[in-house]
């Protein structure tokens, strides 16, 4: 028989979100010791993933929210939503996830696991930011007035911004650095624990935790806690202006 078809590259849902096809593929998770600002739970180690996936390529947007909840929770409010929402917890997330399976008639979209998160922000990339060493505040909107050692500095907005505003990677992923900071499904404990050095195959994180694992930095972090790398976590009941997030479809 024929081989089935390739998956197609990009999807759209009912609601607006778009959707870019990833490649099942290896990395290593993590960062090198020399890596500036690197912390002790950030342990390179390879990670496979043995299926492909789908990962959105904005931030949810508060115009999207709003079509699923009916409210707007977010501080920096902008005519149109295009804006991501936050101030919004990992709790809500899950029923916002439940009320667009059913709006969908679906059970495919999901957080992204912290390994997913990480793979799509590097794009293939080995470097603290997928830009390279720097991050600039052209291609991220963080707090460029503390950009890093030995970096130039950029613009610190103190304010989110549309979700593609500004470049993205090369994967076609929007503002992974940057904007605000990205709830992922892992559980974790109150400390988070460093990454062994062992290869994995679809890591989904601890069976346990109190907490969720929080990724990418956001308008207001400086570039060394926007890493490609960097790991911090929140209680599920957690909420800020600086933190939001993007969704996974398991299937087109």
């Amino acid at each position: 028989p024929p081989p089935p078809p390739p998956p197609p590259e990009k999807i759209s849902n009912s609601i607006g979100m778009n959707f870019v096809y990833i490649k099942p593929g290896s990395f290593m998770m993590g960062s090198p010791k020399k890596e500036k600002g690197r912390e002790k739970d950030e342990r390179q180690h390879n990670v496979t993933f043995t299926k492909g996936f789908y990962m959105q390529t904005t931030e949810v947007t508060q115009k999207q929210w709003q079509k699923v909840m009916g409210s707007n929770p977010s501080k920096f409010v902008v005519k149109g939503g295009n804006f991501p929402v936050e101030q919004v917890s990992w709790n809500d997330i899950q029923t916002f996830i439940k009320k667009l399976n059913e709006l969908d008639n679906t059970g495919k979209y999901r957080l992204p696991t912290e390994a997913e998160w990480e793979y799509v922000c590097r794009a293939g990339t080995t470097t603290p930011f997928f830009t390279g060493n720097c991050l600039s505040s052209k291609h991220a909107n963080y707090k460029g007035i503390v950009p890093g050692s030995g970096c130039q500095k950029g613009h610190f907005r103190n304010t989110t911004v549309s979700v593609d505003r500004l470049e993205p990677n090369a994967w076609g992923v929007y503002a992974m650095h940057g904007n605000v900071s990205e709830w992922c499904q892992d559980q974790c404990g109150e400390k988070i624990k460093k990454y062994s050095s062992d290869a994995v195959t679809d890591p989904v994180g601890p069976e346990t935790g109190k907490h969720r694992i929080i990724r990418g930095g956001s308008l207001n972090s400086p570039a060394v806690s926007s890493r490609s790398a960097y790991r911090y976590r929140g209680s599920p009941n957690y909420k800020f202006y600086n933190l939001g997030f993007r969704l996974v479809s398991t299937k087109p």
